[in-house]
Protein backbone atom coordinates (compact mmCIF):
# COMPACT_ATOMS: atom_id res chain seq x y z
CA UNK A 1 0.00 0.00 0.00
CA UNK A 2 1.53 3.37 -1.10
CA UNK A 3 2.34 5.75 1.81
CA UNK A 4 0.01 9.00 2.14
CA UNK A 5 1.11 12.34 2.74
CA UNK A 6 -0.45 12.01 6.36
CA UNK A 7 1.70 8.80 6.68
CA UNK A 8 4.85 11.39 6.45
CA UNK A 9 3.84 13.80 8.97
CA UNK A 10 3.86 10.74 11.54
CA UNK A 11 6.91 9.94 10.62
CA UNK A 12 8.48 13.78 10.70
CA UNK A 13 6.37 14.19 13.77
CA UNK A 14 7.80 10.89 15.16
CA UNK A 15 11.97 11.93 14.75
CA UNK A 16 10.99 15.50 16.13
CA UNK A 17 9.65 17.64 13.39
CA UNK A 18 6.07 18.49 11.79
CA UNK A 19 5.44 20.57 14.53
CA UNK A 20 2.00 23.02 14.50
CA UNK A 21 2.65 26.13 12.97
CA UNK A 22 5.70 25.49 11.41
CA UNK A 23 6.74 23.48 8.56
CA UNK A 24 7.23 20.05 8.75
CA UNK A 25 10.99 19.92 7.96
CA UNK A 26 13.36 23.27 7.29
CA UNK A 27 11.20 24.44 10.42
CA UNK A 28 13.43 27.37 10.88
CA UNK A 29 14.32 29.50 8.48
CA UNK A 30 14.38 33.50 7.30
CA UNK A 31 12.94 34.77 4.04
CA UNK A 32 15.31 36.95 1.81
CA UNK A 33 14.88 38.90 -1.46
CA UNK A 34 16.90 39.45 -4.13
CA UNK A 35 17.37 38.89 -8.62
CA UNK A 36 18.15 35.88 -10.62
CA UNK A 37 19.85 36.67 -14.36
CA UNK A 38 20.37 34.47 -16.94
CA UNK A 39 23.61 33.44 -18.35
CA UNK A 40 23.41 33.50 -22.89
CA UNK A 41 24.04 29.48 -22.09
CA UNK A 42 20.70 29.29 -20.07
CA UNK A 43 18.31 30.04 -23.44
CA UNK A 44 20.25 27.43 -25.77
CA UNK A 45 18.82 24.91 -23.01
CA UNK A 46 15.18 25.82 -21.98
CA UNK A 47 12.90 28.26 -23.65
CA UNK A 48 11.55 29.32 -19.97
CA UNK A 49 11.06 33.14 -19.80
CA UNK A 50 13.43 33.69 -16.70
CA UNK A 51 16.05 32.04 -18.59
CA UNK A 52 16.08 34.42 -21.66
CA UNK A 53 18.75 37.22 -20.32
CA UNK A 54 16.35 39.39 -18.34
CA UNK A 55 16.74 39.49 -14.71
CA UNK A 56 13.67 38.72 -12.76
CA UNK A 57 12.58 39.25 -8.85
CA UNK A 58 13.44 36.07 -6.68
CA UNK A 59 12.36 35.15 -3.08
CA UNK A 60 15.22 33.39 -0.93
CA UNK A 61 14.24 31.52 1.69
CA UNK A 62 17.71 29.76 3.99
CA UNK A 63 16.93 27.03 6.57
CA UNK A 64 17.85 24.60 8.70
CA UNK A 65 16.48 20.84 7.74
CA UNK A 66 15.68 19.80 10.80
CA UNK A 67 11.66 20.02 11.73
CA UNK A 68 12.45 21.56 15.03
CA UNK A 69 11.90 25.42 14.95
CA UNK A 70 14.42 26.08 17.70
CA UNK A 71 17.18 23.80 16.37
CA UNK A 72 20.73 25.56 16.88
CA UNK A 73 23.09 26.48 13.55
CA UNK A 74 25.85 25.75 15.68
CA UNK A 75 24.87 21.63 15.48
CA UNK A 76 25.60 19.26 12.46
CA UNK A 77 22.59 19.35 9.97
CA UNK A 78 21.87 19.68 6.19
CA UNK A 79 20.76 23.52 5.30
CA UNK A 80 18.41 24.13 2.68
CA UNK A 81 17.97 27.21 0.13
CA UNK A 82 14.98 27.81 -1.63
CA UNK A 83 14.23 30.48 -4.25
CA UNK A 84 10.73 31.24 -5.72
CA UNK A 85 11.10 33.18 -9.05
CA UNK A 86 8.49 35.66 -10.48
CA UNK A 87 8.26 35.61 -14.22
CA UNK A 88 6.91 38.50 -16.35
CA UNK A 89 3.64 37.49 -16.52
CA UNK A 90 3.40 37.64 -12.54
CA UNK A 91 3.51 33.65 -12.47
CA UNK A 92 5.73 31.63 -10.59
CA UNK A 93 8.44 28.93 -10.94
CA UNK A 94 10.38 27.21 -7.39
CA UNK A 95 14.05 26.20 -7.13
CA UNK A 96 14.42 23.53 -4.43
CA UNK A 97 18.07 23.06 -3.01
CA UNK A 98 19.57 21.59 -0.05
CA UNK A 99 23.17 20.76 0.99
CA UNK A 100 22.83 17.31 0.47
CA UNK A 101 24.01 15.96 -2.94
CA UNK A 102 21.30 13.10 -2.93
CA UNK A 103 18.46 12.10 -1.10
CA UNK A 104 18.52 8.86 1.00
CA UNK A 105 15.99 6.96 -0.39
CA UNK A 106 14.50 6.03 -4.26
CA UNK A 107 10.99 6.11 -2.98
CA UNK A 108 8.98 8.07 -0.76
CA UNK A 109 8.42 4.70 1.53
CA UNK A 110 12.20 4.16 1.96
CA UNK A 111 12.21 7.43 3.33
CA UNK A 112 9.22 7.78 5.63
CA UNK A 113 10.68 3.94 6.89
CA UNK A 114 13.95 5.81 7.49
CA UNK A 115 11.91 8.19 9.67
CA UNK A 116 10.50 5.69 11.77
CA UNK A 117 14.01 4.17 12.13
CA UNK A 118 15.23 7.05 13.28
CA UNK A 119 12.40 7.77 16.09
CA UNK A 120 14.27 8.90 19.53
CA UNK A 121 14.74 6.08 22.10
CA UNK A 122 17.06 2.64 23.09
CA UNK A 123 15.62 0.95 20.35
CA UNK A 124 16.58 3.31 17.55
CA UNK A 125 20.11 1.87 17.08
CA UNK A 126 18.37 -1.67 16.21
CA UNK A 127 16.09 0.07 13.83
CA UNK A 128 18.96 1.77 12.49
CA UNK A 129 20.42 -1.19 11.89
CA UNK A 130 17.43 -3.39 10.08
CA UNK A 131 16.68 -0.25 8.20
CA UNK A 132 20.40 -0.43 6.73
CA UNK A 133 20.17 -4.18 6.06
CA UNK A 134 16.93 -3.86 4.13
CA UNK A 135 18.33 -0.46 2.54
CA UNK A 136 21.88 -1.34 1.66
CA UNK A 137 22.24 1.85 -0.13
CA UNK A 138 22.18 3.78 2.73
CA UNK A 139 25.36 2.86 3.73
CA UNK A 140 26.81 4.41 0.32
CA UNK A 141 25.43 7.67 0.65
CA UNK A 142 26.66 8.10 4.04
CA UNK A 143 29.89 10.06 2.55
CA UNK A 144 27.39 11.93 1.42
CA UNK A 145 25.13 12.70 4.17
CA UNK A 146 28.28 13.42 5.98
CA UNK A 147 29.49 16.08 3.96
CA UNK A 148 25.65 17.82 3.98
CA UNK A 149 25.60 18.18 7.89
CA UNK A 150 28.93 20.22 8.51
CA UNK A 151 28.22 23.76 10.01
CA UNK A 152 29.22 26.41 7.63
CA UNK A 153 30.42 29.62 8.30
CA UNK A 154 27.61 31.14 6.36
CA UNK A 155 24.41 30.39 4.63
CA UNK A 156 26.62 32.01 1.96
CA UNK A 157 29.65 29.80 1.96
CA UNK A 158 27.98 26.28 1.25
CA UNK A 159 27.04 24.52 -1.58
CA UNK A 160 23.39 23.87 -2.52
CA UNK A 161 21.78 21.01 -4.52
CA UNK A 162 18.99 19.74 -6.24
CA UNK A 163 18.00 16.48 -5.49
CA UNK A 164 15.55 15.81 -8.68
CA UNK A 165 15.93 15.66 -12.45
CA UNK A 166 13.96 18.21 -15.22
CA UNK A 167 13.39 18.20 -18.30
CA UNK A 168 14.46 21.12 -19.83
CA UNK A 169 12.92 21.91 -23.32
CA UNK A 170 14.67 24.63 -25.83
CA UNK A 171 12.54 26.68 -28.14
CA UNK A 172 13.98 24.37 -30.92
CA UNK A 173 12.34 21.10 -29.21
CA UNK A 174 15.59 19.54 -28.47
CA UNK A 175 15.76 18.52 -24.67
CA UNK A 176 17.95 17.24 -22.00
CA UNK A 177 17.44 16.52 -17.99
CA UNK A 178 19.41 18.14 -15.77
CA UNK A 179 20.09 18.06 -11.91
CA UNK A 180 20.54 21.91 -9.91
CA UNK A 181 23.62 23.18 -8.26
CA UNK A 182 24.04 26.69 -6.81
CA UNK A 183 27.88 27.03 -5.69
CA UNK A 184 28.67 30.27 -3.70
CA UNK A 185 30.62 33.01 -5.26
CA UNK A 186 32.05 33.62 -1.47
CA UNK A 187 33.53 29.81 -1.87
CA UNK A 188 32.95 27.46 0.54
CA UNK A 189 33.71 28.08 4.12
CA UNK A 190 33.14 25.72 7.15
CA UNK A 191 33.54 25.36 10.68
CA UNK A 192 35.35 22.49 13.05
CA UNK A 193 33.38 20.76 15.55
CA UNK A 194 35.35 23.04 18.49
CA UNK A 195 34.70 26.41 16.65
CA UNK A 196 30.77 25.59 15.87
CA UNK A 197 30.17 24.68 19.46
CA UNK A 198 31.45 28.30 20.49
CA UNK A 199 28.46 29.98 18.21
CA UNK A 200 25.55 31.35 18.69
CA UNK A 201 22.30 29.19 17.87
CA UNK A 202 21.14 31.42 15.60
CA UNK A 203 24.25 32.33 14.05
CA UNK A 204 24.14 31.73 10.74
CA UNK A 205 20.60 33.89 10.34
CA UNK A 206 23.07 37.26 12.29
CA UNK A 207 25.99 36.39 10.27
CA UNK A 208 24.08 36.76 6.46
CA UNK A 209 21.91 39.62 7.75
CA UNK A 210 25.32 41.25 8.55
CA UNK A 211 27.03 40.10 5.40
CA UNK A 212 24.02 41.46 3.71
CA UNK A 213 25.16 44.55 4.88
CA UNK A 214 28.08 45.08 2.87
CA UNK A 215 26.88 43.79 -0.25
CA UNK A 216 24.85 41.37 -2.28
CA UNK A 217 25.47 37.57 -1.44
CA UNK A 218 25.77 35.53 -4.89
CA UNK A 219 25.52 31.90 -6.04
CA UNK A 220 26.29 31.04 -9.84
CA UNK A 221 23.49 28.67 -11.12
CA UNK A 222 24.85 25.60 -12.63
CA UNK A 223 22.80 22.59 -14.07
CA UNK A 224 24.70 19.70 -14.18
CA UNK A 225 23.93 17.81 -17.99
CA UNK A 226 22.63 13.87 -17.53
CA UNK A 227 24.77 11.40 -19.21
CA UNK A 228 23.08 7.92 -20.69
CA UNK A 229 23.37 5.94 -18.16
CA UNK A 230 22.43 8.38 -15.44
CA UNK A 231 19.02 7.78 -13.51
CA UNK A 232 16.59 10.62 -13.62
CA UNK A 233 14.13 9.05 -11.65
CA UNK A 234 15.81 8.06 -9.15
CA UNK A 235 17.01 10.89 -6.45
CA UNK A 236 19.15 8.71 -4.42
CA UNK A 237 21.39 7.79 -7.49
CA UNK A 238 24.83 9.65 -8.17
CA UNK A 239 25.59 11.07 -11.68
CA UNK A 240 28.27 9.58 -13.98
CA UNK A 241 28.49 13.02 -15.71
CA UNK A 242 30.56 15.71 -15.29
CA UNK A 243 29.18 18.29 -18.20
CA UNK A 244 27.67 20.93 -16.39
CA UNK A 245 26.77 24.90 -17.43
CA UNK A 246 26.52 28.00 -15.59
CA UNK A 247 22.93 29.10 -16.53
CA UNK A 248 22.48 32.15 -14.43
CA UNK A 249 23.20 33.75 -11.22
CA UNK A 250 21.50 34.65 -7.91
CA UNK A 251 21.86 37.90 -6.35
CA UNK A 252 20.51 37.79 -2.58
CA UNK A 253 19.71 41.29 -1.09
CA UNK A 254 18.42 41.76 1.71
CA UNK A 255 16.00 40.37 4.29
CA UNK A 256 12.32 40.10 3.44
CA UNK A 257 9.69 41.47 5.39
CA UNK A 258 6.81 41.30 3.41
CA UNK A 259 6.18 37.58 2.79
CA UNK A 260 4.12 35.45 5.12
CA UNK A 261 2.23 38.32 7.11
CA UNK A 262 -1.75 37.90 8.04
CA UNK A 263 -2.44 34.45 6.33
CA UNK A 264 0.39 35.07 3.65
CA UNK A 265 1.52 31.43 3.19
CA UNK A 266 4.88 30.85 0.60
CA UNK A 267 5.02 27.33 0.16
CA UNK A 268 8.28 26.33 -2.38
CA UNK A 269 7.46 23.64 -4.66
CA UNK A 270 9.98 21.61 -6.89
CA UNK A 271 6.83 20.60 -8.88
CA UNK A 272 5.99 24.69 -9.48
CA UNK A 273 7.79 24.55 -12.95
CA UNK A 274 7.03 26.45 -15.75
CA UNK A 275 6.84 26.20 -19.75
CA UNK A 276 10.17 24.86 -20.66
CA UNK A 277 10.93 23.09 -17.66
CA UNK A 278 9.28 19.95 -17.03
CA UNK A 279 9.45 17.63 -13.74
CA UNK A 280 10.65 13.81 -14.16
CA UNK A 281 9.03 10.87 -13.39
CA UNK A 282 10.72 10.71 -9.76
CA UNK A 283 8.43 8.93 -7.53
CA UNK A 284 10.04 11.41 -4.40
CA UNK A 285 9.63 14.81 -6.75
CA UNK A 286 5.87 14.09 -7.31
CA UNK A 287 5.50 13.15 -3.90
CA UNK A 288 6.78 16.07 -2.62
CA UNK A 289 3.89 18.38 -3.45
CA UNK A 290 1.10 16.49 -1.37
CA UNK A 291 3.45 16.05 1.41
CA UNK A 292 3.87 20.09 1.17
CA UNK A 293 -0.30 20.79 1.16
CA UNK A 294 -0.09 18.70 4.15
CA UNK A 295 2.48 21.08 5.73
CA UNK A 296 0.36 23.74 5.30
CA UNK A 297 -2.47 22.02 6.90
CA UNK A 298 -0.26 21.30 9.50
CA UNK A 299 0.86 25.19 10.12
CA UNK A 300 -1.78 27.10 9.01
CA UNK A 301 -4.84 25.25 9.67
CA UNK A 302 -5.68 25.93 6.36
CA UNK A 303 -6.01 23.61 2.87
CA UNK A 304 -3.66 25.19 0.54
CA UNK A 305 -5.23 26.69 -2.62
CA UNK A 306 -5.25 25.84 -6.18
CA UNK A 307 -1.65 27.62 -6.30
CA UNK A 308 -0.58 24.21 -5.93
CA UNK A 309 1.07 22.32 -8.92
CA UNK A 310 -1.01 19.52 -10.26
CA UNK A 311 0.83 16.15 -9.65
Amino acid sequence: MAVTPDDAIKAIRGSGGAQPGYRALHAKGTLYHGRFTASPEAATLSRAKHLDGSSVPALFRFSNGAGNPKQPDNVPGVRGLAVKLTLPDGSTTDVSTQTARLFVSSTPDGFIDLLKAMRPGPAMPLRMAAYAATHPKLLGALPVLRDANRVPASYATVEYHGLHAFRWVAADGSARFVRYHLHPVAGEDFLSGGAAKGRDPDFLHHELNTRLAGGPVRFDFRVQIAGPNDSTVDPSAPWRSTETVTVGNFEITGIDTEREHDGDIVVFDPMRVTDGIEPSDDKVLHFRTFAYSASVKLRSGVDRGAEAPPA
